[in-house]
């Protein structure tokens, strides 16, 4: 399903085998136990902190068969201490994959570019397309299923949502980004979404009004305003999307029965009203445990 030796991008799988991506990720959180990581050793190079892609990763590694060991930022310092293409070459010689978490999608290239083993993508600046696929997970357990969905993605259009409208474009569901201007995803991601989504039969599209990308949803979905690296735009950031808060009064736009969705951690009083975690519709906890299951399924399929 997965073409290449890597994960980089949701576009690394070609449209039509997202679909079975998202099933084989169902199985596996059924029960089927595969263990095609017996006798590997993952690396997990973080450059930022985390907790649901760290514990995830090292917890789906091991009930895959494999080991893992776990790099931080102090301890390699990619093209700090030394450029990412020798940290990348060391590696090549010792590990069996490489699951990245970095700043720049640029790193992801070059650690790809000079490694003869996978590397997966756990973030960078450009997508976060471990989150798509578990989220696309999430979305068929609560809604039954995806084609015809309809997701309004409300704020900033960064990784999570760049990776969201891929995933969602390639499996027949509508994605919405409400956004300020100036605030949308990435124009070379958001176009391979709009050829994906128009084979489909689905849309992809941005609006400005919240109001309008949450009306009629099928599921409402947000992220914080200011991801990690971009701290020094907070306040900037803060006063833009004033007004593209999820709230009650916001969710009363959407169907009647729609999901609430956050990749958290999340932030209230910004992007959410304080409670939506714990709303009636909130399944965020779901897509929280979900994130084992759909790297599960990209792992196994990378190392079948």
């Amino acid at each position: 399903m997965i073409r290449g030796k890597d994960f980089l991008s949701v576009a690394d799988v070609a449209a039509q085998d997202v679909g079975p991506l998202v099933a084989a990720a169902e199985a596996i959180k059924s029960g089927e136990a595969e263990r095609p990581l017996a006798g590997k050793v993952i690396a997990l190079l973080f450059e930022k902190p985390s907790l649901r892609t760290r514990v995830s990763f090292e917890v789906g590694i091991r009930q895959l068969g494999g080991e893992c060991v776990y790099l931080s930022r102090d301890d390699v310092g990619l093209g700090v201490r030394e450029p990412v293409a020798d940290v990348a070459r060391v590696l090549d010689r010792w590990v069996d994959g490489v699951v990245a978490r970095v700043f720049n999608h640029e790193s992801l290239e070059l650690l790809s570019g000079n490694m003869s083993v996978p590397v997966v993508n756990a973030l960078s600046d450009r997508e976060h397309p471990c989150q798509a696929i578990s989220d696309l997970l999430t979305i068929k357990e609560h809604r039954s299923a995806l084609a015809g969905q309809r997701v309004a993605f409300v704020g900033d259009g960064n990784n999570v949502a760049a990776s969201l409208s891929l995933a969602c474009a390639s499996v027949g569901a509508d994605l919405i980004l409400a956004s300020p201007p100036g605030y949308q995803a990435p124009g070379s991601v958001w176009g391979l979404a709009n050829e994906r989504a128009a084979v489909n039969g689905s849309a992809v599209k941005w609006v400005e009004l919240p109001q309008q990308a949450v009306k009629g949803a099928d599921v409402v979905y947000t992220d914080v305003w200011t991801s990690m690296g971009q701290e020094k735009e907070s306040a900037e950031r803060i006063e833009a999307f004033q007004g593209y808060r999820v709230d009650e009064d916001l969710m009363e736009y959407a169907k009647p029965d729609a999901i609430f969705m956050h990749d958290m951690p999340a932030h209230e009083g910004e992007e959410i009203a304080e409670g939506m975690l714990d709303h009636p519709r909130s399944v965020v906890f779901d897509q929280a445990e979900n994130r084992l299951h759909g790297q599960k399924a990209i792992l196994s399929q990378l190392f079948r």
